[in-house]
This record gives C-alpha cells, sequence and structure tokens, in this order.
C-alpha cells in the first residue's frame, strides 16, 4: 500500500492498539544483578499518548512482556486497557473490541515481530516502526520513518490527530 492509500484510513482511526518492546521501546532491556529488567521509553510518545486519549482516542496496550514498571508507566499516562503477558495476542484483542464495540476496521495497531501479525491482519490500519522485522513490514500498510521507542508512536498519533483536526500543537504538558 502507498502513502496515499493508508492516508485514506486516517480519519477513521477511533483506537490505537499497540505493543510495548520494538514499538513503545526500542526493543532491548538492560538486566540488572537481581534480575530485573530495565526499558526506554520515549517521553514524546508519552505525550502524544496522554494527548489522545485527551481527545476521546481509544488506546489497548497487548504485549508478550509482563513488567510492572511499564505498566506503572502506561497507568501514569491514562491508559486502562492493559493486556500484559499475552502470548495469542488475538485472543486479547478480541476480547478489547467485544467489550468495547469497537469495529476492527477503526482500529490501528503498531506491532513489530512475527507474534504481531495476527492482529495486524484483523484490524484497518496495520503499522510498524522503521526497525519493525521484515515479515511485519510486508503486512504493514505504514512503517514510521521512526524506530521503535524512537517517536514511532508519536509519529502516527500526531499523522491521525491532524487529519481528524484533534492536534493543534498548542497543548498544556498534563504529565511528566
Amino acid at each position: 500500500m502507498d502513502d496515499k492509500s493508508y492516508k485514506e484510513y486516517l480519519e477513521h482511526i477511533t483506537t490505537f492498539i499497540f505493543d510495548v518492546d520494538g514499538v513503545l521501546t526500542d526493543g532491548t532491556v538492560t538486566v540488572m544483578t537481581n534480575g530485573d529488567m530495565l526499558r526506554r521509553m520515549n517521553i514524546k510518545d508519552g505525550y502524544a499518548l496522554k494527548t489522545a486519549i485527551d481527545a476521546g482516542f481509544n488506546i489497548c496496550i497487548i504485549s508478550g512482556g509482563s513488567n510492572l514498571g511499564v505498566q506503572k508507566r502506561l497507568e501514569s499516562l491514562g491508559i486502562t486497557d492493559i493486556y500484559l503477558g499475552a502470548h495469542q495476542k488475538v485472543n486479547q484483542f478480541h476480547e478489547y473490541v467485544t467489550n468495547n464495540n469497537i469495529e476492527a476496521k477503526n482500529v490501528l495497531y503498531m506491532g513489530d515481530d512475527i507474534p504481531d501479525i495476527p492482529v495486524m491482519k484483523l484490524v484497518g490500519l496495520a503499522v510498524c516502526p522503521q526497525d519493525a522485522a521484515i515479515e511485519v513490514k510486508a503486512v504493514s500498510h505504514y512503517i514510521s520513518h521512526k524506530g521503535g521507542g524512537q517517536g514511532a508512536v508519536r509519529d502516527i498519533i500526531e499523522q491521525i490527530m491532524k487529519v481528524q483536526g484533534k492536534w493543534d500543537g498548542n497543548f498544556d504538558a498534563k504529565y511528566d
């Protein structure tokens, strides 16, 4: 799908679903001596997520990982629909859209690796970071020019909010 084709879907998106590792993070972990695994998240992605929530978009996280620090960060942004430890992501996807009466055609899903592909094939707009696995790029309608954890989430949220007239760039910061 070319850029013009994917842009036709932007005005219909009401719901964002994101993977965590490789999408909201750069996909690396720092393993501490006590076994804790630390991840880095981009503050600009966080701002875009918070702004989208404030504008009335649905935000859901479906991740195979299960890090308490990640959950706390997402909750601090106002995200309430968080599925961690999800190894069959399609199950959580169906549960989320059914429980919230959301049509798959109005959903954007951003993933970066093979476990994301089954959900990406079900949504209206499948997108990925620039550094996603080649198999994910092959099923994506849009490939961000940004890498995972480096603003890819902000890139697509901002595009959709601009098309829908909900992004004006003059928001007051509402979180740290």
